[in-house]
């Protein structure tokens, strides 16, 4: 005999729970070995990053204090060689030799004066070899010569000469504007003669002021910012990293590339930024600055980030730099992270391969181990199925293991037990099947009567509630409701007293005062005039459609009514059709369905009204969902040629009955549906849309309560038709006639 079974939501083999947990531990000790490995390495590799950045910031920073003090010191020395007599600036050809002897000391682009009328004297290293003398005179054009020199800073050779307006430089007007030393902005000069290389050069700017406080002339020293940049490349420590100094506008001053930080375009000189930097560690690293700061304005400390480029971790340290003299750079460095990763990497891999190889041994000596335990296992298994399959008569061995030696016996006497038990079971249960079959079948018929009855009540409560609610909500909207539509006559009467003052004001008084005459035109009043008229009309059309809804609402709330009553069946048909009027007319997604109303001349019919109009709306609401299912699967032309169509028909039958026929094109109803259709709980729609009661309790409001007739003539593809046929008087008690 087969007995049913619980089968395990989940199933987990003994031999890998022996293998899984060994492999686990095995794994697991390796692993988080490797993983500390890898987390050491990764903070030594952050250590060393910090390390190094801040050593590199360190040695720019010391730097940058002493060699861009010298300028301004230069600029001191000349001050102080001006006021002891020791330097006349009135003899500009003895002033830029002095200047001269200066830049074999200093390596210096630039080292001069301006006096307060224009003149003036200095020495160049434009080229970064050769030292010139150049000198500044009042005449208006050509003012500007440059001479080369001999070993002893003598004028030799006229270069060229060329316009040069001194006092409208930046350099000279932002530095009288200051009255103090100062930096002037970074520049860059550009001669597309070739005469002057290209250069980028920062001016420290000294003014000289007499004892009256009077301008007597602006000192300046300039030098070449690529030495910067020199500097930085010998100074970097990385093989691949990067060193660059920015203004807070994020102009690159230098950096430790090959790249310049300007280039040449269309023969001019144009400064670059760092964000548009063709070197992709400068771009990546300050496009990364200014993602992180908004701005670097905002950057005031020493910060610290890291960012992937290429897939590659890099490290930055960002240094805020300034002086007493209004220089304020930042000085970045950004190294990548396989600088220090090298070893590190080797231990991963070493790490991983350990890792595998314990794997694999904890695997196998685990599925040797396994298997050895799990043999006698699983042929006490293999019983254990032959038993639930049917084949009682099982023995199995012994095991050599004592615990499974145990098992095993324990088996073998549940298996002699089950044998014993399954035959006393069999004899039970075929005396019990055969009293179970017997309550089964009064239960059974008990239950249906029991649930039908149920059904009839529920959904008697339901529309004796309904009912209530709906003639409750048609009073309160028809009071408010009438008091607008009586006083819109009143409204509409007083509104034709003023358009018709209106007019007569405007025949006599063709030409009012200028206000009156802008307030017309703003109001617009021949507009106003007509539209007040389509106004008021409207709202009548609207008040007199809700008080038809309100009529059809009472009509409709008799649900709960005790007694017959002669009713107007028309008035309660069109008292549904109205409420169901929203899925009548045509939506977005659905088209209008059509209703044709054939109506005979019929009596008052002695009938329970709300009932009734609970049919009538079965009826309705089944024929507008099969028509809006047989238009979901066809197309728009297809539609049109055959629209949805409702056919309401009413008539005298025999003098003493009514039939109503309700009929739709919808695609009809199948013989084997059509035979159960008013079964209790019989429904085709999908779960949560039919109960299933509705065509059963129509059927017994008509057979039960008003001794007629409802029958269901239906054609698949063609449509369906549901005859409704009831006597006039319901002292006629004869066979209701068959439907038409």
């Amino acid at each position: 005999m087969n007995l049913p079974t619980a089968k395990p939501t989940q199933s987990l083999s003994l031999q890998w729970l022996l293998i899984v947990p060994f492999v686990l531990q095995i794994f697991g000790a390796v692993g988080l070995v490797g993983y500390l490995s890898f987390r050491n390495g990764q903070n030594t590799v952050n250590d060393l990053a910090n390390q190094l950045m801040e050593k590199t910031t360190d040695v720019v920073d010391e730097h940058l204090d002493h060699y861009l003090k010298i300028p301004h010191q230069v600029n001191q020395i000349n001050a102080d060689a001006v006021r002891l007599g020791l330097l006349d600036l009135r003899d500009r050809k003895k002033a830029g030799q002095y200047y001269w002897k200066q830049m074999q000391v200093y390596d210096f682009t630039y080292i001069g004066h301006t006096s307060g009328d224009g003149t003036g004297a200095g020495a160049a290293r434009y080229d970064d070899k050769t030292v010139t003398i150049n000198e500044q005179v009042s005449q208006p054009l050509k003012n500007s010569y440059t001479y080369t020199t001999d070993a002893d800073g003598n004028r030799q050779q006229l270069l060229y000469n060329v316009d040069f307006d001194a006092l409208n430089q930046a350099y000279h007007s932002n530095v009288v504007k200051a009255g103090k030393p100062i930096w002037s902005r970074i520049y860059t000069w550009y001669e597309s003669t070739g005469s002057i290389p290209p250069y980028i050069s920062a001016s420290a700017n000294y003014p000289l002021y007499d004892k009256d406080k009077k301008l007597i002339a602006v000192l300046f020293s300039d030098f070449h910012l690529l030495k910067l940049s020199e500097f930085l490349r010998n100074s970097n420590p990385s093989h691949t990293g990067q060193i660059f100094i920015i203004e807070r506008n994020g102009a690159l001053i230098a950096n430790s590339g090959t790249e310049k930080p300007y280039r040449i375009r269309n023969h001019k000189i144009e400064r670059i930024n760092a964000i548009d930097s063709p070197n992709p560690l400068v771009q990546s690293a300050a496009k990364q600055l200014q993602q992180q700061f908004k701005n670097f304005q905002s950057i005031g400390e020493i910060r610290n980030l890291q960012f992937d480029l290429e897939g590659e971790r890099h490290y930055v340290q960002v240094m805020p730099w300034k002086d007493a003299y209004g220089l304020d750079w930042l000085v970045i460095v950004a190294v990548p992270a396989r600088e220090f990763t090298a070893e590190i990497d080797a231990n991963t891999r070493d790490t991983i391969l350990l890792c595998l190889a314990s794997l694999l041994i904890a695997t196998l000596i685990g599925y040797l181990t396994a298997a050895w335990i799990t043999r006698p296992i699983l042929k006490l298994s293999q019983a254990s199925e032959a038993i639930a399959n049917g084949q009682l008569y099982q023995q199995v061995e012994i095991s050599y293991f004592k615990e499974l030696g145990i098992l095993a016996n324990a088996f073998n006497q549940m298996a002699q037990q089950l044998r014993e038990s399954f035959t006393a079971l069999e004899e039970t249960n075929v005396e019990l099947e055969d009293r179970v079959e017997e309550r089964t079948a009064e239960l059974k018929n008990t239950l249906t009567e029991l649930q039908r009855t149920q059904a009839q009540m529920l959904q008697s409560e339901k529309m004796s509630a309904l009912g209530q609610m709906v003639a409750g909500i048609a009073h309160e909207i028809n009071n408010p409701v009438n008091f607008i539509h009586g006083n819109l006559s009143h409204l509409q009467e007083y509104a034709e007293y003023l358009l018709k003052f209106l007019q007569l004001y405007q025949q006599h008084s063709p030409n009012p005062v200028a206000e009156i005459q802008a307030e017309a035109e703003e109001l617009d009043l021949e507009f106003l005039q007509e539209d007040l008229v389509k106004i008021l009309g409207s709202m009548k059309v609207g008040t007199d459609r809700i008080r038809q809804i309100v009529l059809s609402l009472r009509n409709f709330s008799r649900m709960d009514e005790a007694e017959f009553k002669d009713v107007d069946l028309h008035e309660g048909i069109e008292s549904t059709l109205l409420i169901l009027q929203h899925r009548l007319k045509a939506r977005l997604e659905r088209p209008e369905i059509e209703v044709i109303r054939d109506y005979g001349n019929l009596p008052k019919v002695e009938c329970y009204a709300g009932p009734l109009n609970q049919v009538f709306m079965n009826i309705l609401v089944n024929a507008i969902d099969a028509i809006e299912e047989v238009n979901a699967k066809r197309t728009d032309r297809e539609i049109k040629d055959n629209p949805g169509r409702i056919t309401i028909r009413t008539s005298v039958v025999d003098s003493q009955w009514v039939e109503v026929a309700i009929a739709d094109n919808g695609p009809g109803i199948p013989e084997p549906v059509k035979q159960r259709i008013f079964d209790p709980f019989f429904t085709t729609k999908p779960v949560g849309k039919g109960t299933g009661m509705g065509m059963s309790i129509s059927y017994q409001i008509i057979t039960e309560k008003h001794n007629g007739k409802l029958e269901c003539f239906s054609t698949p593809g063609k449509g369906t038709e549901f005859a409704i046929v009831i006597p006039i008087q319901q002292q006629v008690r004869s066979d209701a006639p068959l439907a038409s």
